[in-house]
């Protein structure tokens, strides 16, 4: 007798595994396995093809994070696209989404939800940002076929607009010298654009150098003087800060009034964040590495950050932002959105934004004038995508995610492969932190 036999037999003489969830190839259905349960409660689409692009453009500056796009079909001829960009591992996003194909082609591509559930928990190993980002490029796709079939916007379908100026934005300040900063801050305020981001120099050891400390802190009371008062300033730590160093640049940034800290330590690490938390009074912001709300649990639960960061395109989607900013919103969290890669993710999160009521800001990693890439985005897409009028993304009118993509406009841009991101190290060839 073998494994399989002795299990199936061993105990009530019934299989271990519930013949509900056994796939039987006989079983006569064309839709995935389950899909039978919501013949007579759905709708009569299905979805026929998933497809996958990666895309590398020529102007990208990060070759590490060609983007990933997915588009769904269906019987009736509405798509859906979506987004699952994820940095240093989009061939490994792409067989992923191709895994996911099993459990999508001939489904109903309005249950959202129960997709949703379906591929994170019937993976059986909890999502990491491979699957993570898989499963967000999918749920992406399926709110704008969603939203299209229903005829409306999808922040309409979540109960938006909470806001109809729009969803509030800011840029990445792409300046090194003082005269740099000002010309940001006049075409900052050209733009109504009232927020701006920045980082801290180098990399930091565990303990470091006063010399250090304080050329970090240097570099942000240049930013504050050059761009004024006026202009909210975060500044992204980027997990480069152990603790201690952290807790020390925290407090002596306090006198700029920072919109927000990010990551001042690995988001992971949730013990030591609480004690950068409870040093500090400048309010501290996470959670672009988190997957699906069940990892942000714990931070807002505890009361640990104020603002929780969580990506569109790494999080689990549309399904998976919406439920973080639920969670957060009881205990007076807000959410500030990262998004650093392509634009379909960009413009799905304005549509959460733009429903959430403890939204704050909305990140592009863009300068505040357009370069190469948002030009390539105009033309796919018809309109300056991920562009602020008066320091807010406006927000569409069209059905679904609001726009239409055209298939060969994308496939033009060949895939490059992955590259992986920076690798740095310390003067003694020890790993650091990016």
């Amino acid at each position: 007798m073998n494994r399989r036999d002795f299990l199936s037999v061993s105990g009530c003489g019934c299989s271990l595994m519930p013949q509900a969830t056994q796939r039987d190839p006989n079983r006569g259905t064309t839709g995935p396995l389950g899909a039978e349960a919501f013949t007579d409660v759905g709708t009569k689409v299905r979805i026929t093809n998933v497809k996958t692009f990666g895309v590398t453009l020529p102007a990208m500056e990060q070759r590490d994070r060609p983007y990933v796009f997915v588009k769904i079909e269906t019987n009736q001829g509405v798509v859906g696209w979506g987004e699952g960009t994820l940095e240093g591992k989009a061939a490994a996003t792409i067989h992923c989404i191709e895994d996911f194909k099993e459990f999508l082609i001939g489904a109903d591509p309005m249950l959202v939800e129960h997709h949703w559930q379906s591929m994170y928990v019937h993976s059986f190993y909890r999502a990491g940002p491979v699957m993570g980002s898989a499963i967000s490029a999918i749920d992406q796709a399926l709110w704008d076929i969603r939203g299209k079939i229903l005829g409306m916007p999808v922040y309409k379908l979540l109960g938006g607009p909470y806001d109809p100026q729009g969803v509030r934005g800011y840029y990445h300040v792409r300046a090194g010298t003082p005269a740099e900063m000002r010309e940001v801050r006049a075409k900052a305020k050209e733009l109504g654009v009232t927020a701006i981001k920045g980082g801290i120099p180098g990399y930091y050891e565990w303990i470091e150098t006063r010399e250090s400390i304080n050329k970090a802190i240097k570099s942000v009371e240049t930013l504050r003087t050059n761009l004024g008062d006026e202009i909210d300033i975060g500044i992204d730590f980027h997990a480069k800060t152990s603790p201690s160093v952290a807790s020390i640049l925290c407090k002596e940034m306090e006198p700029y009034k920072l919109m927000f800290i990010e990551e001042p330590c690995p988001p992971e690490n949730v013990k030591a964040m609480q004690r950068i938390a409870k040093r500090s009074k400048v309010p501290i912001a996470t959670g672009e590495r988190l997957v699906a709300a069940y990892n942000c649990r714990e931070l807002i639960e505890l009361g640990i950050v104020d603002i929780v960061q969580t990506d569109i395109n790494h999080v689990g989607g549309i399904t998976a932002l919406w439920k973080v900013a639920a969670m957060a919103e009881p205990s007076g969290v807000k959410i500030a959105p990262h998004a650093c890669e392509g634009p379909i993710g960009g413009l799905a999160t304005v549509h959460v934004d733009a429903a959430m009521p403890n939204f704050l800001v909305q990140e592009i990693c863009s300068g505040v004038e357009p370069g190469e890439k948002e030009k390539i985005w105009h033309e796919w897409f018809g309109f300056p995508a991920m562009r602020m009028v008066n320091g807010k993304f406006p927000l569409p009118e069209k059905p679904g995610l609001g726009f239409e993509l055209r298939e060969q406009d994308v496939v033009k841009f060949k895939f490059e492969g992955t590259r992986p991101m920076a690798r740095v190290f310390h003067q003694d060839g020890s790993v650091a932190a990016w």
